[in-house]
């Protein structure tokens, strides 16, 4: 517990907040978009969580954050807006919707209305209950996830708020009838974007059932739909009602653990809503409502296509927004699988965390395909959005600006709060993905056969590789420069050439400087990488050389992130049900992956292409696409 007077200073405080402290990003010739140092901090006094924007009518972005001088949930915890005009390079004074010396206002969302008017819709502890039991016997002092969900209004573009809150009535559901308290407290939260949905407004709510172990022992999702809001000028005479019908909300596919909740949700161009939330089974949930949220179809597990491979993901936030070209895109950390299960299930914390590894943080993007049933969206592979280069970093709680053909994210270490814009090759990667079929040109350093018809010889000029650190003579103790570098190979192998031991390429020298790719047992494939000091190594999936079928392989090393990925036939592996992650990290700490000037290749390579950049994952599909 905070002392009192820390909380009584809040006025003081207010006025005072600055950014964060940035730690800066690490030397180098150019800066990786990408990491997540490179972004603008946006101001917070410590705690700092759901930074999300709307844009006003006058042009300003309208922030809203849950914020407090202690960590989250701490008591003093409240919800503060604040303005920018210059795209969130910098902020004007917050202003708090709350009082720091009264019950906890948590987790707040906005949703703009025809008109200019701007609500914000939050949790608050109105009764100030100062603590919560558990179904294991326990207690938490931990209480911002339960009270009242409530909303202020702005007409003057978030510069003032209404002084009076006005609750929202929401109906009582079988979770909220069985918890401890047996309804009496209902513990709720919410993370997800509200929308309009012709002339209603659809509001998200995660309700608990139980508080335990994780914190939310059980969840799942509810809405809140109002068919005045848009309209209704009085806030008092606005109406609400709670979705779906029946007294149970989204919960997981059967089988499937406790937890669903941070429903994320988007509007399809049928009317269809689109629902995406997260769970502690290893997969995210999805489903789809035809009749504007009363009904869903049944919870899956999310997948790449309708019928296929399931997308991986742990218990994180992992949102999806409509953008103005009626495309989609995701955020999403990319692994999981049921290791993540066995984490939830292991209470002494010896195989891990369920809450961690969400760094980097992912991004695909979707298309609308028809069904007999209605809309459905199809996904493309992922690209890394952002990264930290301590793994132990996490980012989460992302929202998505789009503005003069430009993409923004923001993004919340939960200390530190940025602004980022989308690489616009990227996006526009992700977007065209599914008709790209050319081959990359942009760092294309080696082409073998040389020419059409041409045979593949079993010896290259190896083409010199970017160098990963190098020692900065600027520095005055000379030491290290990242380069933020990486290099891609591409190739296609010969069906038949999955027996393990057979050394596909090899550039090392005396000294095993150089790489080396080989295939190892189960059909997979392993990269290894030595500069003379440090060696790395990843190995791809099982299965990646199937017998008697060729494949084309695009191995990625990114010296931004540290990252190796495989793309196999333009699917980005991601362990399957054998790994909890499909991409591996490599030493920081390697200089190079040089060797010797010539590179051997085995008769199995049919064709080769080696970049001396990263290849994004979508030029990695076009090459497939493109074929040899």
């Amino acid at each position: 517990m905070k002392p009192v007077l820390l909380l009584l200073l809040w006025p003081l405080v207010a006025g005072t907040l600055s950014g964060a402290a940035a730690r800066p990003a690490a030397p180098g010739p150019r800066g990786d978009p990408r990491n997540l140092t490179q972004g603008s901090t946006i101001p917070s006094r410590g705690y700092a969580d759901q930074p999300y924007i709307v844009q006003t009518d006058d042009g300003a972005w309208l922030c809203v954050m849950t914020t407090g001088t202690g960590k989250e949930g701490d008591p003093g915890q409240i919800v503060v807006s604040m303005r920018s005009t210059d795209r969130g390079r910098t902020w004007e004074k917050p202003v708090p919707l709350e009082p720091a010396d009264g019950p906890e206002a948590s987790y707040a969302v906005l949703l703009k209305v025809p008109g200019g008017r701007i609500y914000a819709f939050y949790n608050h502890n109105t009764d100030n209950v100062r603590e919560v039991k558990r179904e294991d016997k326990g207690v938490y002092a931990r209480v911002d996830s339960l009270g009242y969900y409530v909303f202020k209004y702005t007409d003057d573009h978030g510069r003032t708020w209404s002084a009076q809150r006005y609750p929202i009535p929401m109906r009582e559901f079988e979770c909220d009838r069985q918890n401890i308290y047996g309804g009496r407290i209902r513990f709720f939260w919410n993370v997800g974007r509200p929308l309009i949905l012709g002339d209603a407004a659809i509001l998200v709510l995660h309700k608990v059932g139980a508080m335990g172990p994780g914190f939310f022992a059980q969840s799942e999702g509810a809405f809140l739909k109002s068919r005045n809001l848009l309209t209704e000028r009085n806030p008092a005479k606005i109406t609400f009602e709670t979705l779906p019908d029946g007294d149970v909300g989204l919960r997981t596919p059967p089988g499937g653990g406790r937890v669903a909740e941070e429903q994320s949700i988007a509007a399809l161009s049928d009317g269809s809503l689109y629902c995406v939330y997260r769970t502690v089974d290893g997969w995210p949930v999805q489903a789809y409502s035809r009749d504007g949220g009363r009904t869903w179809t049944p919870p899956a597990y999310k997948t790449y296509a309708p019928g296929g491979r399931r997308v991986k993901h742990p218990r994180a936030a992992n949102f999806v927004w409509r953008c103005d070209n009626g495309k989609f895109l995701y955020w999403f950390h990319n692994h999981g699988g049921p290791f993540i299960a066995a984490m939830q299930a292991d209470t002494s914390g010896a195989t891990g965390n369920p809450y961690n590894d969400r760094n980097p943080a992912w991004l695909m993007a979707g298309v609308e395909r028809d069904t007999p049933q209605g809309k459905v969206i199809e996904w493309t592979q992922p690209e890394i959005l952002l990264y930290d280069d301590d793994p132990f970093i996490r980012m989460s709680y992302p929202d998505l600006v789009e503005e003069g053909g430009k993409f923004f994210v923001t993004e919340t270490q939960k200390n530190v709060g940025r602004v980022h814009e989308v690489p616009a090759a990227l996006v526009q990667g992700l977007f065209g993905q599914f008709e790209a079929r050319t081959v990359a040109r942009d760092g294309l350093a080696l082409t073998l056969p040389t020419r059409d018809g041409a045979s593949m010889p079993r010896t290259a000029v190896m083409p010199k590789l970017p160098e990963f650190q190098v020692r900065d003579a600027k520095r005055a103790d000379h030491g290290g420069a990242d380069q933020r570098a990486g290099f891609s190979l591409d190739l296609w192998v010969d069906a038949g050439a999955a027996a393990p031991g057979r050394v596909l390429l090899d550039n090392r020298d005396a000294q095993g400087r150089g790489l080396e790719l080989r295939t190892v047992a189960r059909g997979a494939l392993r990269i290894t990488l030595h500069d003379g000091r440090t060696e790395s190594a990843w190995e791809s999936d099982a299965g990646t050389l199937a017998a008697g079928q060729p494949r084309h392989v695009v191995v990625t090393v990114d010296g931004g992130p540290k990252i190796i990925t495989f793309v196999v036939d333009g699917v980005l592996q991601d362990g399957g049900e054998e790994r909890q992650f499909g991409w591996g990290r490599f030493s920081p700490h390697l200089r190079s992956a040089n060797g010797a000037k010539e590179l051997k290749i085995d008769p199995a390579v049919r064709s080769l292409r080696v970049y001396g950049r990263a290849l994004r994952t979508s030029e990695a599909v076009g090459n497939f696409r493109a074929g040899r």
